[in-house]
């Protein structure tokens, strides 16, 4: 059995990998770990090690199934986080070159390639980023497995009925915005076939749509008086809780996508002329003015809680590692905690909850649905037309009457 606590000792250090202890606690020190938390750490990776040498276990073979033997073998019950340290070990032994990196297998065969070049296509022709080519290539790579099999892809054998079939199938089998997203990542795939000549009948034509009206119903938005409640829950004496103001700040304020408000760097504040850089869909930049309430949220947490790291963007996290948010489903689970808080419980809980209620308590004070197109920065016209069946005051002055009922 291992000693964790006889490993310990600096001068006990032993194995494979005791030469690269020291650089990784000065790495846990920087990300912002306690003390206590940084010698646990060291006391468990110095047993690792000691395994490693055990086990013959060579460098450019070593993985997270090692990681799963030395803490089966351990002969204790492993502590929460013990598998995620020798995670962490293993990542900054490749990022400094101390083990190889494993590249993922690379598919050479016709399929794969195919796959390759229309993800290139997407990224660099289409300028879609890389959640959307996420979403898109495993949804072509299941059309052509159950098209072509092992086989090459044979697009002249293609017809319209398999493109049926494969959409009827997969909207069976998810949500109505799931199979929207089949219908349009088969449509793009077919037209690129198309533009390369792969595919000599334009079958994207054929791709039906889903059923599913966007102007069915009325925006979920809270009212302007909850906003303020989900905003004054904010325990803004706190870390945690000036960060989390500042971040619903920007969307309740400016009306920012959690991805736009995860993505913001500090070079994007542009404070001497009180503008704010934001990188929206499509790859697209957009200046907007810096409120003065959002600013010095900002400024709150900036000056007394953002710790010195090496990422440019402007929310980290409050725990150690001290890094920038993993996805911007952080910002989502920041506005559901914060209506958890304020005791409110909408249909809706996410970042976009508050982009659409400041929308409609723009139009509820007189706002034109132009201004608040530039202001959400709509690429289509359209895409506001949902907020004009919130003013319903309005709307019932243009309402025609009911056939046979007397005004």
């Amino acid at each position: 059995m291992i000693d964790l606590n006889k490993a310990l000792a600096k001068d006990r250090w032993i194995g494979r990998l005791a030469s690269h202890l020291d650089g990784f606690e000065a790495l846990l020190d920087g990300q912002g770990y306690a003390k206590t938390t940084v010698q646990q750490k060291i006391k468990l990776l110095a047993g690792f090690s000691a395994w490693v040498e055990r086990q013959n276990v060579p460098l450019s073979l070593l993985g997270e199934e090692d990681a799963d033997r030395f803490l089966t073998e351990l002969g204790l019950r492993p502590r929460r986080g013990d598998a995620w340290t020798i995670r962490q070990l293993l990542r900054y032994l490749r990022d400094t070159g101390g083990v190889p990196v494993l590249l993922p297998e690379v598919d050479t065969s016709a399929k794969g390639k195919l796959i390759d070049a229309f993800g290139e296509f997407l990224r660099k022709e289409r300028g879609l980023s890389a959640s959307t080519l996420t979403n898109y290539l495993p949804i072509v790579r299941g059309f052509l497995d159950e098209q072509f099999g092992g086989n090459d892809p044979d697009f002249d054998r293609l017809r319209v009925g398999d493109v049926h079939r494969f959409i009827v199938r997969r909207a069976q089998a998810g949500s109505p915005g799931r199979a929207k997203l089949v219908v349009t990542a088969l449509r793009s795939f077919l037209r690129f076939l198309q533009q390369r000549g792969l595919l000599a009948t334009d079958l994207a034509v054929a791709v039906p749509g889903i059923a599913g009206w966007r102007l069915a119903h009325l925006p979920k938005a809270l009212p302007a008086e909850q906003v303020e409640r989900l905003l004054a829950s904010c325990d803004r004496r706190t870390p945690a809780g000036r960060r989390d103001y500042a971040v619903l700040m920007l969307l309740a304020r400016l009306g920012l996508r959690g991805g736009e408000v995860s993505a913001l760097t500090l070079d994007d504040l542009d404070w001497d002329c009180g503008e704010i850089v934001v990188h929206g869909k499509g790859q697209r930049l957009a200046r907007l003015p810096l409120p003065a309430d959002v600013g010095a949220a900002l400024v709150d947490y900036l000056r007394q809680d953002r710790p010195a790291c090496s990422t440019r963007r402007v929310f980290i996290r409050i725990k150690a590692p001290r890094r920038s948010f993993v996805s911007p489903s952080t910002i989502c689970c920041i506005v559901h905690r914060a209506l958890k808080r304020a005791g409110l419980t909408p249909a809706f809980q996410g970042a976009h909850l508050l982009r659409h209620s400041l929308a409609t308590d723009l139009l509820r004070r007189s706002a034109s649905l132009v201004e608040i197109g530039q202001l959400l920065r709509h690429s289509q016209p359209n895409t506001r037309q949902i907020y004009a069946k919130v003013d319903i005051a309005a709307l019932r002055a243009i309402a025609l009457p009911w056939p046979g009922v007397s005004s």
